[in-house]
């Protein structure tokens, strides 16, 4: 008897989603809990798994098409069986190839991946083994042909039909993550007054601290001691110093919020993530960093829940692991100031009448002056610098 696959419960946050990929076909056997398909959204990408041993009778939602929450997208029926007549019939008749030996390799690599992958392999002429999945078990996704596509191409396997000087350009359509960071990002700028305060930081004491006590405490903890965790801990506490910039504007009401949850920016391979750490003000620094590495790795290989993405009152962004020396983030909305943190530089500063070389950090405040008034900001950011450049009183909660 044939039950229905449905699509996740989405959250209120997210209206509907993307089929991405069938991993299976009709008639094609399947394990319990093995990925059939995935669903794009707004924020992630959920992997929709067989309830049971059996096989897909019909695909009611294909690639490309939308669904809403909790939507039936297939029949299912469980038991053994065999593979349907047209799964083990040929595939559709390839393009004739120039060498046998070739495009015998390529088919049998092809036939590991999903159709709507072997047709993009196929119209672009993209050998499946150049492309890197980054989906289920390495598998690959449509839209890992497409960014393999965007990929320039090294000097030594540049067609030779290509004229020299000839302008090439491709067009691929955007994913439903980009597009929503895309609206996410013009709505900040257009429905905040969004300014930024800078500032800079001494970051001696933290880099001593670190080669100091490094060793033991990731064998104490298990984690590596890292830079994140002193701004997500000064940032907590000068959060609880200026209450509006932990606030929120919704409507024409300030709610300002009583707990901690502070969300760090990760680049994924699919676009810019926030997950949160949640009460940031009861973790101690090992819990913050384990947080932090747990999300990291999610992140990479695309297992970041919706859940695990939603709320927070504030946002950290560290383009300083790309090199970036000064930048101005936009807002994480409804969240009302967000901190961007930069590449470490060695600068000549003045100590005390005499010229030191210092490893210095620029940081920037960018935050809605609909509610955060420039002297708060300005507060705000002093008081990370202090917490920072003296860790001890960060520590002793001074």
């Amino acid at each position: 008897m044939a039950t229905e696959i449905k699509a996740p419960v989405f959250p209120e946050s997210v209206a509907d989603g993307t089929i991405a990929t069938w991993h299976k076909k009709v008639g094609e056997p399947v394990s319990r809990d093995e990925v059939i398909c995935d669903i794009e959204t707004d924020k992630v990408v959920l992997e929709v798994v067989a309830p049971a041993d059996g096989s897909l009778v019909a695909i009611i939602k294909g690639e490309g098409d939308t669904v809403l929450s909790d939507e039936v997208i297939a029949q299912f029926e469980t038991g053994t069986v065999s593979a349907a007549p047209e799964a083990a019939a040929p595939a559709a008749a390839a393009p004739v190839a120039t060498a046998p030996v070739a495009a015998a390799s390529t088919q049998a690599v092809d036939q590991n991946q999903a159709p709507a992958v072997r047709k993009a392999l196929s119209e672009t002429g993209i050998n499946a083994a150049d492309v890197q999945g980054t989906g289920r078990g390495g598998r690959i996704t449509k839209e890992d042909v497409a960014t393999h596509q965007t990929k320039p191409a090294a000097a030594s396997v540049q067609p030779l039909s290509v004229a020299v000087g000839e302008r090439i350009e491709k067009r691929v359509p955007m994913t439903r993550l980009r597009k929503r960071v895309a609206e996410r990002l013009l709505a900040a700028t257009q429905q905040t007054a969004m300014l930024t305060t800078f500032n800079e930081v001494n970051m001696k004491p933290i880099m001593e601290m670190r080669k100091q006590y490094k060793d033991a405490f990731e064998k104490r903890h298990g984690a590596r001691l890292g830079f994140m965790s002193f701004f997500v801990k000064a940032a907590t506490e000068a959060l609880k110093r200026y209450p509006a910039v932990n606030a929120s504007i919704d409507g024409d009401d300030i709610v300002y919020h009583g707990f901690y949850d502070i969300g760090v920016a990760v680049s994924s391979d699919r676009g810019l993530v926030v997950p949160i750490l949640r009460d940031t003000d009861r973790m101690n620094y090992a819990e913050v960093e384990n947080g932090i590495g747990a999300y990291a790795a999610k992140a990479r290989e695309g297992k970041l829940s919706i859940e695990e993405m939603s709320g927070g009152t504030f946002t950290i962004t560290n383009g300083g692991t790309f090199g970036s020396l000064l930048s101005t983030p936009i807002l994480n909305t409804p969240q009302t100031a967000i901190l961007g943190m930069h590449k470490i530089q060695e600068r000549p500063m003045a100590v005390n009448g005499q010229v030191e070389i210092l490893p210095m950090m620029y940081l920037a405040l960018s935050y809605d002056h609909r509610l955060i008034d420039g002297k708060e900001a300005v507060g705000f950011l002093v008081t990370i610098k202090e917490l920072l450049e003296e860790p001890a009183k960060l520590i002793l909660d001074l």
